[in-house]
């Protein structure tokens, strides 16, 4: 009923930039967290960034003052705005999404996924 599509990502040089965007669509009464997470191979998936209904951020260690999470609430969309990129933020990139249905019901979703791929 609700579909995460991620787009951006692919294959970039290190120190390079890129964005990352995810919009929820279907049935969605609001959105509270939004968040991107990333996994790479033979890794566990790790939390980047997530942002609050009301703006607030929170960010892994290792790429703050790099990376910067944003979101477009009338669209139910997320950004991911990367930069100053680094060969070990290669990684499959999945947003997540808890929402809210109109009976009040939340779950968390998660999108598909985009590869980053950042060549040294």
């Amino acid at each position: 009923q609700v579909q995460l599509v991620e787009s951006g990502g692919g294959l970039v040089q290190a120190g390079a930039s890129t964005r990352l965007s995810c919009a929820a669509s279907g049935s969605i009464f609001s959105i509270n967290v939004m968040g991107w997470y990333r996994q790479a191979p033979g890794k566990q998936r790790e939390l980047v960034a997530r942002i609050t209904s009301g703006g607030s951020t929170d960010y892994a260690d290792s790429v703050k003052g790099r990376f910067t999470i944003s979101r477009d609430s009338a669209k139910n969309t997320v950004y991911l705005q990367m930069n100053s990129l680094k060969p070990e933020d290669t990684a499959v990139y999945y947003c997540n999404a808890d929402i809210v249905q109109a009976d009040l019901y939340e779950y968390t979703d998660w999108g598909q996924g985009t590869q980053v791929t950042v060549s040294s």
